[in-house]
C-alpha cells in the first residue's frame, strides 16, 4: 500500500517543477552555448532529448514513481557514455525517482529497484575500464544504495507516526468512553437511588399515609424529569460527535448546584450539612468533579448508611479544593475502598488532575470521602 508523501502535495509538486526547471536551463544553456565536449559525438537533438527526459522522470515520480525511475535509469546509460553534464543531470533524475519508489512502495518492490539500479551503474562503470573503476563504482553504487536508503527511513517514519496516530486516536476513545461512563452512572446512580427510596416510602405508606405517598410520587417525577434532561444533554454531545451538543439542553451542574442536592437528599428523609459552597469561581472541569465526587458519595450514604447525618465540606486553598464528605451511618455494604462503579469514578476524576483520593469507614463509624483537585490558577478565567 502506498505512503503519502511527507511534505503536503502542492508544496511537494513546487519544489518538483523548480528542480526540473533549474536542470533544464543549466543543461540547455551548456547545449545552447555548445561548452561541454562529450566523450562520443552525439546529435543535439538527442542531447536534448535526455535533458527532457530527465525533467519529465523528476516532474513524474510522486505520480508514478516506478514509471519515473525507469526513465531516468534507461536515459543514465546514453548519458553516462555520452559525458559532459548528461550524466549528472540523469544520475539526479534516477536518485530522485528511486527515493520516491522506497518511500512509497514496499521495501520487497523497492528492493528490486536499487538493484536494477546498481546492475545499471556497474554496466556503465565497467563500459570504461580503468585504474579508478572500482572505486568509481564503489561510489556510484553507494550514491543508489544511499538514495534508497534514505526513502525507505523515511517510509519508516511516516509508518511509525501513522501507528502513534491511531494508538492516540484509540486512547482518545477510550478516554471518552470512560469519561460518558463515568457521567452516565452519576447521573443515573444518583438519581435512581433517590426515586427508589422514595418509591419504597410511597409504597409503603400508601394506604395510612396517603398524602406523603403523594409526596414520594412527586418527587419521583421530579427527579425523573431533570435525570432525563441531564441524559438528554449527554446524548446530544454525543450525536455531535464533536463534543458540542447539538442543543442547547443546559449547563454541567456546578458548585451552586450542590444546594439543590442537598435539598433533594433532604426530601428523601436524609439530613445532609453543607459548608463551604460558596467558594470562589473554579475551573469548569474541576467544579464539575467536585459535584460528581460529592453526588456520588450521597448517593452511597442513601444507599448504604442507613439513618445518617451526611456532612459535606468544601475547603479553596491556593490552586486547589477539597471536598470532604463524612457520614455517622451504620456504612452497611461500605466497607471496601476499591469496590464498585462510585468509588472507581471518584478516583479517576482526581486522577485526572493528579489530586488525592481517600475513601474508607471511620473508626468512630460512619464512612468518610476526602478529594483533593489541584488546578493552575491560569484555568480560572477572569472573574
Amino acid at each position: 500500500m502506498k505512503q503519502p508523501s511527507a511534505l503536503p502535495n502542492r508544496v511537494a509538486y513546487t519544489i518538483d517543477i523548480l528542480v526540473a526547471l533549474v536542470l533544464v536551463v543549466a543543461v540547455g544553456g551548456n547545449l545552447a552555448a555548445n561548452t561541454w565536449t562529450f566523450n562520443v559525438p552525439i546529435p543535439v537533438w538527442l542531447a536534448w532529448a535526455a535533458t527532457g527526459a530527465c525533467a519529465i522522470a523528476i516532474l513524474l515520480r510522486r505520480h508514478r514513481p516506478v514509471t519515473a525511475y525507469s526513465l531516468a535509469l534507461t536515459t543514465l546509460i546514453p548519458a553516462s557514455l555520452a559525458g559532459g553534464g548528461l550524466g549528472p543531470a540523469a544520475a539526479l533524475a534516477t536518485a530522485s525517482a528511486l527515493y520516491t519508489t522506497a518511500l512509497e512502495y514496499p521495501r520487497s518492490r523497492s528492493l528490486i529497484a536499487m538493484g536494477a539500479g546498481l546492475v545499471v551503474v556497474a554496466f556503465l562503470e565497467f563500459l570504461q575500464l580503468g585504474p579508478s573503476t572500482l572505486a568509481s563504482t564503489a561510489l556510484a553504487g553507494g550514491g543508489v544504495a544511499g538514495s534508497w536508503a534514505l526513502g525507505w527511513t523515511a517510509r519508516q517514519r511516516q509508518s511509525n507516526l501513522a501507528l502513534l496516530a491511531e494508538s492516540q486516536a484509540d486512547q482518545a476513545v477510550s478516554d471518552e468512553r470512560l469519561r460518558i461512563a463515568r457521567e452516565m452512572h452519576d447521573v443515573v446512580a444518583h438519581s435512581m437511588s433517590l426515586i427508589a427510596v422514595k418509591a419504597a416510602v410511597g409504597n409503603h405508606v400508601a394506604k395510612e399515609q396517603p398524602e406523603e405517598a403523594r409526596e414520594a410520587l412527586r418527587i419521583i417525577e421530579l427527579t425523573s424529569r431533570e435525570t432525563l434532561v441531564e441524559l438528554r444533554r449527554m446524548l446530544g454531545v454525543l450525536r455531535s460527535g464533536d463534543g458540542t451538543p447539538e442543543v442547547a439542553l443546559g449547563p454541567s451542574p456546578k458548585l451552586a448546584d450542590l444546594r439543590t442536592l442537598v435539598e433533594r437528599a433532604g426530601e428523601a428523609g436524609m439530613r445532609v450539612e453543607l459548608t463551604g459552597e460558596g467558594v470562589d469561581e473554579l475551573p469548569e472541569g474541576v467544579a464539575l468533579s467536585v459535584y460528581r465526587i460529592t453526588q456520588e458519595a450521597v448517593t452511597n450514604v442513601w444507599k448504604h448508611a442507613g439513618p445518617s447525618v451526611c456532612r459535606i465540606t468544601i475547603t479553596e486553598g491556593p490552586g486547589e479544593v477539597s471536598v470532604e464528605i463524612v457520614d455517622d451511618g451504620r456504612g452497611e455494604g461500605a466497607t471496601s475502598t476499591t469496590g464498585g462503579h462510585g468509588l472507581i469514578g471518584m478516583r479517576e476524576r482526581v486522577a485526572v488532575y493528579g489530586g488525592d483520593f481517600e475513601a474508607g469507614p471511620r473508626s468512630a463509624g460512619g464512612f468518610r470521602v476526602f478529594a483533593r483537585l489541584p488546578y493552575a490558577v491560569k484555568e480560572v478565567g477572569t472573574r
